[in-house]
């Protein structure tokens, strides 16, 4: 199975093609550029370094949130765009999930943290043992220091992941001295990962039907919330 795989959540913009389990190709960019004006450029080119037509890709996947919510969009459109165009499944999975595959194999627990604003990050929890990634805790908008009391009583080194990274560590660092920042190449979003979820949805016998494939932004755009709060005033 080739799967082409785009991340988009945040600053950063990446693709990744996976063949058979094995990662052919990545392309990572984090000039400033917006999303829109790299993306579809990124892919067309790495599709063609590695010697491929779009038509020879059987499956894309994207981080689907939570995250930016214009990268998000950005994300999403692109792959259900192509997608629908070669008549392909297209599978959607969860940013933090991807951010914990995408660091590999460290034994311990992975923290993948999104910085949510608002004195919040976007986070979920997971343990790794002999390779295997196991969700402990589900994709959630949390403080900082109810996350610093979770994290206290876990036993063992802690990776944290995601462009929230250094944020969590400034905060909590000092109170968790089993908290490790991982090598920079190595903490942010990166579609490998999404094409590594993705491809155990596969494995899975998830048809990856595009149509159903809607973002997961956890909480609603400071515009949603400003409309509601003028609602409620009326």
């Amino acid at each position: 199975m080739r799967i082409l795989a785009f991340e988009t959540s945040a600053k950063a913009a990446s693709v990744a093609l996976l063949q058979d389990g094995c990662l052919l190709a990545q392309s990572y960019h984090n000039s400033g550029l917006t999303h829109s004006q790299t993306l579809l450029v990124m892919a067309r080119d790495l599709l063609s370094q590695c010697a491929l037509e779009p038509g020879q890709v059987q499956a894309v996947a994207v981080a689907a949130g939570p995250g930016s919510f214009t990268g998000v969009r950005i994300g999403m459109a692109a792959a259900k765009g192509f997608a629908w165009g070669k008549e392909i499944p297209c599978y959607g999975v969860s940013t933090l999930e991807a951010m914990a595959l995408s660091l590999g194999t460290w034994q311990g627990y992975v923290c993948p943290v999104m910085d949510a604003r608002r004195s919040q990050v976007y986070n979920a929890l997971f343990s790794v043992s002999r390779g295997a990634c196991r969700r402990i805790r589900e994709d959630r908008a949390v403080s900082l220091e109810e996350l610093g009391r979770e994290l206290t009583a876990l036993d063992g080194p802690v990776y944290l992941v995601g462009d929230g990274s250094l944020l969590t560590y400034r905060a909590l660092g000092e109170s968790l001295p089993n908290l490790i920042l991982p090598p920079e190449h190595r903490m942010h979003q990166q579609a490998v990962g999404v094409a590594l979820a993705a491809q155990a949805r596969i494995a899975a016998g998830d048809p990856g039907d595009g149509g159903d494939l809607v973002p997961n932004y956890l909480r609603l755009s400071q515009a949603e919330r400003e409309r509601l709060e003028r609602q409620a005033i009326r």
